[in-house]
C-alpha cells in the first residue's frame, strides 16, 4: 500500500503546472502580444494612406473629367476659367449639359488624414507648391494633413 501511496502523490505532482513553466508561458505570450500592436497600428496607417490616395485620384479625376467636357463645348464656362471647374462643390452640384444635369463627383470625400472635407485646392495659375488657393480655375487637389507617411513623404505632397 505504500507504493500506491507514493504512486498517486508522484502523479499529483507531475499533473500540475510548476510556477516557472507559468511564468515563462505568459513571458511569451506577452513578447508576441508586444509585437502585434505596432504591426496593427502601422495596418490602420497604411489603410488611411490607401484611402487618401483613392480620394486625391478621384476628385483629380472629376476635375480631368470637367475639363474635358468644358474643352468639347459641352457646356458654357467663364472666359478666363481656362475650362477648369471653380470649386470642388460644382463638380458635386454638376452642371447643366443640354438640358441635363452633369455630376462629376458624388460628394467631396472626407479626408482620412485631418477628418474632414476641408481640402487644399491649387488654381491653374498657382505655383505647385502653392497653399493658398486662388479662389478660381481648381486644378489641383491636396490634404492639409502635416503628417508623414510610412514612405517618409509628407501626405500634403501627394
Amino acid at each position: 500500500m505504500a507504493s500506491a501511496r507514493g504512486m498517486r502523490i508522484r502523479r499529483s505532482r507531475e499533473a500540475g503546472v510548476t510556477l516557472v513553466e507559468l511564468i515563462v508561458t505568459v513571458a511569451i505570450l506577452s513578447i508576441l502580444a508586444s509585437a502585434a500592436v505596432p504591426i496593427t497600428r502601422f495596418e490602420k496607417k497604411r489603410e488611411r494612406e490607401r484611402e487618401l490616395r483613392y480620394d486625391l485620384w478621384s476628385m483629380r479625376a472629376a476635375i480631368d473629367r470637367y475639363k474635358d467636357a468644358a474643352d468639347r463645348q459641352a457646356f458654357q464656362i467663364k472666359v478666363d476659367s481656362q475650362g477648369y471647374p471653380p470649386d470642388l462643390k460644382t463638380l458635386v452640384e454638376g452642371v447643366d449639359v443640354q438640358g441635363k444635369k452633369v455630376k462629376f463627383l458624388r460628394r467631396i470625400p472626407i479626408d482620412p488624414m485631418t477628418g474632414n472635407d476641408d481640402w487644399g485646392e491649387r488654381a491653374m495659375q498657382d505655383d505647385p507648391d502653392s497653399t493658398s488657393f486662388g479662389g478660381q480655375n481648381l486644378f489641383d487637389v491636396y490634404t492639409k494633413s502635416n503628417g508623414t507617411a510610412l514612405d517618409g513623404t509628407k501626405y500634403s505632397t501627394w
